[in-house]
């Protein structure tokens, strides 16, 4: 699958770098996800050493402080300790039984990383991990960029719950409704939140609500979705199918089913999506407002980031 990928899918024009305190954060993540009882030892530390957060972390964090590149891996780490609890481990199989995990997760979430109940409320690990993510938001960003980084974890929790629902009857979504929730199920915006937070400059709300910001926010967050698809394909398809991958989705819309056909069609929208991400960073660019870069950085990052990183990791091998 890498190498269809590498030849259909168009290698992002950015520049390919990587934060010097890479292999540094990898020790220090993973110490953190054992320290708050995210992980313990054996297949699940194996899993989450081959997900190599930081890896992906300090490509699209090339620059700047360590201290925010351990935040963003670590929230890294954190997405990938949910997302394996519910596709391989069978906690999103229905969400009867994932509601009481998100509940609690919200409950988090509410308390701004400090819920009523203390550390030991029902989100067990999950939850006082979360936590230590949003106390540590709030000291780096504040508490406006906290209220925006909750606001992005509550939506990717969320969509968890409808990825349970269609597993529960074996559904595969429409394809304007999967386009719409992969941007949420894949933790895409709180991912750029903090890459935006690493880079120490901010885009304030008259930025953020720009329509021309807004359409290439989300063309880069369906950049970084479909990379992963295509690169994940092979795997998800062999291992456990699901009808939570592009490829799936585009396959169920064609009278033939054909997988091949598919992937070629979800390369295709990749390629297509690049093109569109050019033109519309070329026009918000020529505006020359300088309040535009760091978020414009931040995407460029993260697109190049995860093509590379699906490249390497050993996460869909």
């Amino acid at each position: 699958m890498r190498t269809f990928a590498v030849s259909a899918l168009r290698e992002p024009p950015f520049p390919a770098r990587q934060h010097d305190a890479t292999d540094r954060v990898a020790r220090e993540s993973i110490e953190w996800a054992l320290g708050h009882g995210l992980i313990i030892s054996g297949h699940r530390l194996h899993r989450l050493r081959r997900a190599d957060a930081a890896g992906l972390a300090g490509r699209a964090c090339p620059d700047g402080p360590v201290d925010p590149l351990r935040l963003l891996a670590d929230l890294i780490s954190w997405l990938f300790v949910v997302d394996d609890a519910c596709d391989e481990d069978g906690l999103g199989n229905a969400p009867t039984r994932l509601a009481p995990t998100v509940a609690a997760l919200l409950d988090v979430l509410d308390g701004l990383g400090n819920p009523a109940g203390g550390p030991a409320t029902a989100a067990g690990p999950l939850g006082e991990a979360l936590g230590d993510l949003c106390r540590r938001v709030r000291a780096t960003g504040g508490p406006a960029f906290l209220l925006r980084f909750v606001g992005e974890v509550r939506e990717y929790l969320l969509a968890l719950l409808w990825e349970a629902a269609n597993r529960e009857r074996g559904r595969v979504p429409e394809l304007a409704e999967y386009v719409q929730m992969r941007r949420h199920t894949g933790g895409v915006h709180p991912s750029f939140t903090l890459t935006e937070l690493a880079a120490g400059a901010l885009p304030g709300a008259s930025h953020r609500t720009e329509p021309a910001l807004v359409t290439l926010d989300l063309l880069a967050a369906d950049l970084v979705c479909w990379c992963n698809d295509v690169f994940s394909y092979g795997k998800e398809n062999l291992a456990q199918p699901d009808g939570h991958n592009l490829v799936v989705v585009l396959s169920a819309g064609l009278a033939d089913g054909d997988q091949s056909s598919a992937l070629r069609a979800a390369a295709d929208r990749f390629n297509e999506a690049m093109s569109a991400y050019l033109a519309a960073e070329a026009a918000l660019l020529a505006t020359g407002d300088d309040g535009l870069r760091p978020a414009l950085t931040a995407r460029r990052n993260w697109i190049r980031a995860t093509y590379d990183w699906s490249l390497r990791a050993a996460r869909y091998a």
